[in-house]
């Protein structure tokens, strides 16, 4: 199969946006467009703007850019370094830390930002499962959280706690959310920031629009506003690129980045990612009591089934033809960016792609093959004919999943490809309504939160709430593992025992490793200066972990002296491609779903 390819000259544009247009353009942001204006695509639509239940990539990356953490991510290695905490300090049993929050940073309404603040946010996730949807593994062994002035805040924990220094919550003012009735229910606008930006607007499906927090504590950004500009599809985000709509796009697609090199305007960024891609599979769903849940087909079950899946799915070719050599083949769990942390199987565990083995092992399992060639659960009965849930719009699911279902098809498994929107994939992976389902998830430099993803607690309660549960596997062996690496402080130790989970993820194999995508970025490079990447060097400029690039944006006027650019945008009107003033805001869209996975 072969990665579509189009044109990118003058007539391809023109067509591309008009047909846009012809779908429906969105609307725009009153504001009118300037060069104090970075416009962001995406092409993943928000899941919430409330902080204590976004979960996906597009939503976290906004809402980041709102609400500083007591630390943050460094943009030199990703390291914990000062946010809202000047500093902390464990006691010697590691049970009892202090955080001194930051002098004379104040909240974008004027307010200070105490560690009453702080104190507040986690207290209510302590005692609130909705407050707890998104991050809940960080305060899961916590006994107290208090504000002892001001200044001090003082967490207690039930067991040492490794990632004290690496909490990835958002702090959120008391004064606003103490007055919330409903801490599930979608916030306010505009919403009262602490970080570089405040979310002052947001229409589902089209954008979320920041504004300059003047009150930062670092001090202003040199933009006046972010917009996050929602595309049906990739292709219409890069035609918005090249005819000026947007200044900085991301999760481009090979092709698209590589017709991108001749372009005169346009820098791109070609970055080591810290996402892994896998094929999930239903291993038994169930809730948070250990009730099933969900309508899975019950042979995944077996890990024998599981494992032999793995090896009949050449991730070698996945790499090659669809992500154009762009992306590492999986092994690990952990990414390899996150080098320190990684495994990968040694060759006596390895489990390379070979259809005969995949075969052999499913007919010594005992799933005999029907008069169809479809195999047949011994247990239930059931052929295992399984449903394939994607990504509609999303290169990579669109693209790989014909090689999938032709592997899986020669050791006589059937598989049906559903492409359905990512809400959809979002809600059927959560309740458990699937067989095998396209995920993936960003990495954190500290790994705690995606293993955690795979423990028992990730399950959701009896009303799907409280947790973000990815394949849904319970092994008793990895959770006590989990509870271990989480309270050592031995950083050579805590390494081997992350590398034991990882063993024991490909042994249960709940997920098949697809890959590590490269992270494939462009900008407008006659509009802004070059940005701020995460880590430094060879990073990212839209880096989830943190506000790095989107901070650093600056005008080229600016950068160059010459004060701010009123910017030029091209637009189509009447099927003609045409020069519009800064203020006309032409948003070209196809109907075409498309969602990136959680983060």
């Amino acid at each position: 199969m072969r990665v579509r390819r189009w044109g990118l000259g003058g007539v391809a544009v023109v067509v591309a946006l008009s047909a846009g247009m012809a779908a429906g353009a969105p609307a725009a942001p009153a504001a009118a467009r300037s060069g104090s204006t970075l416009r962001v695509a995406v092409s993943q639509e928000v899941d919430s703007l409330n902080p204590f239940l976004s979960i996906t990539r597009t939503g976290t990356d906004i809402l980041r850019a709102n609400f500083e953490q007591l630390t943050t991510a460094s943009a030199d290695d990703l390291a914990p370094e000062p946010g809202l905490a000047e500093r902390w300090e464990p006691s010697a049993d590691k049970l009892t830390w202090t955080f001194t929050i930051r002098a004379g940073a104040r909240w974008s309404d004027g307010a200070p930002i105490t560690a009453r603040d702080a104190a507040f946010t986690f207290d209510l996730m302590l005692r609130d499962g909705v407050a707890r949807t998104a991050n809940g593994n960080y305060v899961a062994s916590w006994e107290s959280v208090s504000a002892v002035d001001d200044r001090t805040l003082v967490v207690k924990t039930k067991t040492p706690q490794a990632t004290m220094t690496a909490l990835d919550i958002p702090i959120v003012p008391e004064h606003v959310w103490s007055k919330v009735a409903d801490v599930g229910a979608p916030p306010a606008l505009p919403m009262v920031a602490s970080g570089p930006f405040v979310i002052t607007e947001f229409k589902e499906s089209q954008y979320t629009r920041l504004t300059a927090n003047k009150s930062y504590w670092r001090g202003a950004p040199k933009i006046d506003h972010l917009d996050f500009v929602y595309y049906k599809n990739s292709d219409a985000a890069v035609q918005a690129l090249l005819s000026g709509e947007v200044d900085l796009v991301n999760r481009l697609t090979p092709a698209q980045f590589d017709r991108l090199a001749g372009e005169p305007a346009v820098e791109r960024n070609n970055a080591k990612g810290k996402r892994f891609n896998e094929l999930i599979m239903n291993s038994g769903a169930a809730d948070d009591t250990g009730a099933p849940i969900g309508d899975g087909h019950p042979a995944l079950r077996d890990p024998r089934l599981r494992r032999a899946i793995a090896q009949a799915v050449d991730t070698r070719t996945l790499v090659e033809k669809v992500w154009g050599g762009y992306a590492e083949p999986g092994s690990g769990y952990v990414p390899p960016l996150f080098a320190e942390f990684h495994w990968s199987p040694p060759p006596e565990l390895a489990r390379p792609f070979d259809l005969g083995k995949a075969n052999a092992a499913l007919d010594a399992a005992g799933y005999a093959r029907g008069g169809d060639g479809v195999r047949v659960d011994p247990v239930s009965g059931r052929p295992l004919a399984f449903r394939l849930m994607g990504h509609a719009g999303t290169n990579f699911d669109e693209q790989s999943a014909p090689f999938v279902k032709e592997w899986l098809r020669e050791v006589g498994i059937a598989v049906e490809v559903r492409m359905v929107s990512d809400t959809k994939v979002n809600e059927a992976t959560t309740a458990g309504t699937f067989d095998l389902a396209y995920s993936g998830w960003n990495g954190n430099p500290d790994p705690d939160y995606i293993l955690r993803l795979q423990t028992c607690s990730a399950r959701p309660d009896a009303q799907g709430k409280g947790a973000t549960p990815d394949s849904f596997l319970c092994d008793p062996v990895y959770d006590a593992l989990y509870a271990q690496q989480s309270q050592e402080f031995d950083r050579a130790k805590r390494v081997e025992l992350v590398k034991r989970m990882q063993r024991v993820l490909h042994e249960q194999a709940p997920m098949v490793i697809l890959g590590y995508d490269n992270v494939l970025e462009a900008y407008r490079k006659d509009r802004f200066a070059p940005f701020q990447v995460s880590p430094d060097p060879g990073g990212v400029i839209m880096n989830q972990q943190s506000y790095w690039g989107y901070y650093s944006a600056t005008p080229v006027a600016m950068a160059t002296g010459a004060g701010r650019s009123t910017g030029v945008v091209l637009g189509v009107v009447g099927g003609a491609l045409v020069l519009a003033a800064a203020g006309a805001l032409v948003l070209a869209r196809r109907r075409r779903s498309t969602a990136d996975e959680r983060e």
